[in-house]
């Protein structure tokens, strides 16, 4: 037999045998997840997925990734997959590690009930109240100086986050930590300190600002309003913190809601209130570290949303007899 002859029967051979592998390694039909298991071998692996009836064969898939060199790559994990996925596809994700991830966004000034909800409604529910500052103080350096019984609000950052789905409720506070941890970075957590500051007194503030104004410019202006007001002695009046009281958002409160006792009232208690009171983003944190001075002493918002600046209380009078009427 000639090497022409015999190269062009390797090749129907190969081509046969490749044929068959992806035909009998055609998946079941399978949506849902599946595991890999920490130690389960290439031949283990792929008898559950058989067993599981996410393949019809479990050969061509043995076969691929042992040829492939990368059977002590198998990555542990639980794996979505669909009836597209072809043996070809399910090796490739469990070798890059492309588990499944439950992808759950929290916006800048969600508050704690706000983001167990939409951790519930994500299929995590977790009671975030359950966990204080005791929980986790000895691995997050910037808890040290705040009181153990405090709870996390204010430092369970808002970002976008992607959880397994078998994830542990106090995994997912440590994620949440973590990415504060690495926000907050040490050139802010220095500034602080020459500002001679705490770290909870930057993050209350920031709170405050995340839920009174919305725009860069405007937070770094209320930021500098609200620190000249504790400097000279005034109250913050902050309507964000009557809301954060009595949970229930108004466009004005009334005079009666603004005398509830409660140390997070800013009507009257001077100075930041206990904490927190809702999870600033980095927008915010920069402003309160990083105020814009001015001869502002009071704002309103408008309708529309618009933040109305005035140096006098008088100003600042006529200002809601004309923008709040």
């Amino acid at each position: 037999m000639n090497k022409k002859i015999y190269s062009i029967l390797f090749s129907l051979f190969v081509f046969a045998l490749v044929f068959l592998l992806y035909v009998t390694g055609r998946p079941a039909n399978y949506v849902g997840f599946f595991e890999v298991k920490q130690g389960q071998s290439l031949g283990e692996i792929s008898k559950s997925l058989v067993g599981q009836k996410v393949l019809n064969n479990r050969y061509p898939f043995y076969l691929y990734v042992l040829i492939s060199g990368k059977a002590n790559d198998l990555k542990t994990g639980e794996y979505s997959f669909s009836p597209k996925d072809n043996f070809i596809d399910i090796a490739s994700k469990i070798i890059k590690g492309d588990t499944y991830k439950i992808k759950i966004t929290f916006p800048e000034g969600f508050n704690l009930k706000e983001m167990e909800s939409r951790l519930e409604s994500s299929g995590l529910p977790l009671e975030l109240g359950d966990f204080f500052v005791k929980d986790f103080k000895n691995d997050f350096d910037f808890l040290k100086n705040i009181p153990e019984s405090v709870s996390l609000e204010g430092y369970l950052f808002p970002d976008t986050y992607f959880f397994a789905p078998n994830v542990k409720e106090k995994e997912i506070v440590e994620i949440f930590l973590q990415n504060f941890d690495k926000k907050f970075s040490q050139d802010l957590r220095d500034e602080a300190v020459k500002q001679k500051k705490e770290i909870s007194d930057i993050v209350t503030m920031a709170s405050l600002i995340e839920k009174e104004v919305k725009t860069e410019e405007d937070k770094r202006l209320v930021s500098g309003i609200f620190w000249k007001r504790i400097e000279i002695g005034q109250p913050l009046q902050s309507c964000a913190t009557i809301a954060y009281v009595l949970n229930v958002d108004k466009w004005i409160y009334s005079y009666e809601d603004t005398r509830i006792v409660s140390p997070y009232n800013t009507y009257l208690n001077r100075g930041l209130p206990a904490g927190p009171i809702c999870n600033p983003g980095l927008e915010s944190i920069l402003a309160a570290l990083y105020p814009q001075k001015s001869d502002y002493l009071y704002y309103l918002s408008t309708p529309e949303g618009k933040t109305i600046f005035s140096k006098t209380l008088e100003e600042h009078n006529m200002n809601k007899a004309k923008y709040l009427k």
